[in-house]
């Protein structure tokens, strides 16, 4: 791999640095470097009608292994990351084993390095084994480097054990508690959101409530311990609203949404599509209009994929035994682009923040988000905002269950830059 590249004439849109200018960009061993100081012989890339940016982070993943190799790996779905122009990635705890302490916290570290395609920073679980029951053990999994702690795809239904955690967690500084708000006495056995077209499709649905209920009882317990609490994709416009008046009262809560929370609607369940079930479920356009405009002035911190990939066999079947969940790392740039972005609803520079720099503060991933100046590393990402796709499988991820499928796209990643090394190049991954 080349050891100096320039990047001339794209557009710089760097968020923490407030910068959106079309300017060069010098890369040398591994950092950013001034384009004057390349050494002879450097790569040059033309990135004129290019937006380069600080590359992209995933607060929300799911990357399977250990134990789910079937559906994806950490090498698959870190090229699958870079290809969507990540270099930052979060794996989930709902692993297994649980990643319910460093051991299987360093595996999954060390099976990212091995892969050198971007760097990952484990969610640990907040109970032992995702039972609720008992704390695993924070301490020792923020020792071997994780900051966000999560049963994500369960909700700490114990409100005294959440108090717990959130009150533990304060021992060590920037460590967020994560939930999945979801209430399962009101949600058990639902397939969407309940409403007008679940009724009209016959099936089973999830009242909103559901989401909120909790939102109300976690912001409380937030308020109660002055405990750092994020809340996971959140849907519903109600929870939105409550995550408002929060940070107005100054609360320690930062909040994540999901481009299909974005973009879908309940009313797209029309067809049965199984890759269109997701958790917590799609809502009305109310929803998603309450989510867009969340995002747009910061009540929602960051977008996070919710990458959940499946095999086939877990999503070609009956809607009610289909497996929730869309993989979503080589599109989420993309749909933000062409659904916000590029209708005016979301300026660029804030599509970036929330999918760069705020998750890279969020992550403690320092060497992520930028800024774009010299000394700092290298993390990159170069598209092309109006270039249009197709989006149709084959992907990277091992999994193909993209919510996407079918639809056209407007922008396209065409170089990823990892710690200096170009590992995406002209859309296709050099490793």
């Amino acid at each position: 791999m080349p050891e100096a590249i320039l990047l001339r004439g794209g557009r710089v849109v760097d968020p923490a640095a407030g910068r959106d200018e079309v300017a060069d960009v010098g890369v040398a061993e591994g950092r950013i470097v001034p384009p004057d100081a390349l050494p002879a012989g450097a790569l040059e890339l033309d990135c004129s009608g290019l937006v380069i940016a600080p590359g992209l982070v995933d607060p929300h993943t799911h990357l399977r292994q250990p134990g789910g190799e079937d559906a994806e790996t950490v090498e698959t779905g870190c090229r699958a990351a870079a290809l969507g122009g990540y270099t930052a990635v979060a794996p989930m705890a709902n692993t297994d084993p649980v990643a319910d302490d460093a051991a299987v916290i360093r595996e999954v570290i060390d099976l990212a390095a091995a892969a050198g395609l971007c760097d990952v920073y484990p969610v640990g679980a907040v109970t032992r084994g995702l039972a609720g029951e008992d704390l695993a053990e924070l301490g020792e999994m923020v020792e071997a480097g994780v900051r966000v702690f999560s049963d994500d795809g369960r909700v700490v239904a114990n409100p005294q054990l959440l108090r717990n955690a959130l009150t533990y967690a304060l021992a060590f500084g920037e460590v967020a508690i994560a939930e999945h708000c979801e209430d399962p006495a009101l949600s058990e056995g639902g397939q969407m959101h309940e409403g007008q077209h679940s009724a009209v499709l016959g099936l089973q649905g999830k009242p909103r409530e559901s989401e909120e209920i909790v939102v109300a009882r976690d912001l409380a317990l937030a308020r109660l311990t002055g405990g750092r609490l994020h809340l996971l994709h959140l849907s519903s416009a109600g929870s939105v609203e409550m995550v408002r008046r929060a940070k107005a009262e100054g609360l320690r809560v930062t909040a994540e949404v999901t481009p299909h929370h974005l973009v879908f609607t309940d009313a797209d369940l029309v067809t049965y599509d199984t890759n269109l079930k997701v958790n917590p479920p799609l809502r009305t356009a109310e929803d998603r209009a309450a989510l867009r405009r969340g995002l747009a002035d910061g009540t929602i911190d960051v977008i996070g994929t919710d990458h959940a990939p499946h095999p086939v066999e877990r999503k070609e079947v009956e809607f009610d035994q289909a497996a929730p969940g869309t993989i979503g790392l080589e599109t989420a740039l993309a749909a933000v682009l062409t659904e916000l972005v590029e209708p005016g609803e979301l300026s660029l520079l804030r599509a970036i923040e929330a999918m760069s720099t705020a998750p890279a503060r969020l992550l403690g991933a320092a060497d992520h988000g930028g800024p774009i100046e010299p000394g700092r590393p290298a993390m990159l990402v170069a598209f092309d905002p109006a270039a249009t796709w197709v989006v149709e499988p084959p992907f990277a991820s091992r999994s193909r269950n993209s919510a996407f499928i079918g639809r056209t796209l407007r922008g396209r990643v065409v170089h990823t830059i990892y710690r200096g090394e170009l590992v995406v190049a002209d859309g296709k991954a050099e490793r």
